[in-house]
């Protein structure tokens, strides 16, 4: 197949272009923002129409939460307006869209996991923006939404608790804030796969594991062979300064539409923390 990937400066978006190319049997055309801005339509519809390709990832986004609140225009842009533009391009050339969504789009006030047929009601701008994104696509498009990714490329919170680990003793992370860790580059095996079977709807894909972000950053300490103890739990309300934007206290994805169509899991997340704290650290 011919793979156009947008976004292919970030975490997930260098995980694709490595696992499309490691194939060897598809061309793959891998565009970070400084190359394509997305929210451009005539440089999107130009790229498409100009490369014809069969398959369309997107998993470009503005993620910066705080930053949304304050430039909402931005957000929209970058988030929902640019997803028309690839949608719009897409029909022109035939091509089958992928879209990356995000946790953000529920308000985090269910007691239980989110599934797919929830509905959203999104408390930030960021997360309007990514709903609006997701609802300028058509029915037979793939989303996948996502939650707390962490890879080996770009920043990520487990970048910031090791260097954190680094220059203080102590380590304070909020315990009232809950989700499903997830690690690029079993995110990017997953989207290749929907994408490959063209499997059409939405699907929550993240590893598996609940866990808080206090016990998350213990878990980080525990596989660098640091002491977890040196983690201190704090409320949301507590952080000072407090955040811009809301964040979901419950962001936990259940991944019913894969469980129920028989597809595997991805792994729980500790499996893939360990690999990566180990490449990070050697």
């Amino acid at each position: 197949m011919r793979v156009l990937i947008t976004g292919a400066g970030g975490q997930v978006g260098r995980e694709l272009v490595e696992r499309f190319l490691a194939h060897g049997r598809h061309e793959v055309l891998g565009l970070a923002h400084a190359d394509l801005d997305i929210g451009d339509r005539d440089a999107v519809l130009g790229v498409i129409t100009g490369t014809a390709p069969d398959l369309i990832i997107n998993p470009a986004a503005w993620t910066a939460v705080d930053a949304c609140e304050s430039d909402p225009d931005q957000a929209f842009r970058s988030n929902a307006l640019a997803v028309r533009h690839l949608a719009e391009g897409a029909r022109r050339v035939g091509a089958h869209v992928v879209h990356i969504s995000t946790d953000y789009v529920f308000d985090g006030t269910k007691a239980e996991p989110y599934h797919e047929w929830d509905t959203p009601a999104p408390r930030s701008v960021y997360g309007a923006s990514k709903l609006a994104g997701e609802r300028e696509l058509d029915p037979d498009a793939t989303i996948l939404r996502t939650s707390w990714v962490c890879g080996f490329h770009g920043g990520n919170m487990v970048r910031t608790i090791l260097r954190l680990a680094g220059e203080h003793e102590i380590l304070s992370f909020v315990d009232d804030q809950r989700g499903h860790p997830t690690f690029a580059d079993d995110l990017a095996m997953m989207i290749e796969r929907l994408a490959v079977e063209r499997r059409p709807g939405l699907f929550h894909v993240t590893n598996q594991g609940a866990v808080s972000w206090f016990e998350f950053a213990g878990e980080v300490l525990r596989c660098a062979g640091l002491d977890p103890e040196r983690v201190r739990p704090v409320s949301t309300a507590e952080l000072l300064p407090a955040r811009p934007a809301p964040r979901p206290a419950n962001s936990v994805l259940d991944n019913a539409a894969l469980r129920l169509s028989g597809i595997e899991l991805l792994d729980d997340f500790r499996v893939p923390l360990q690999r990566l704290v180990t490449r990070l650290m050697s």
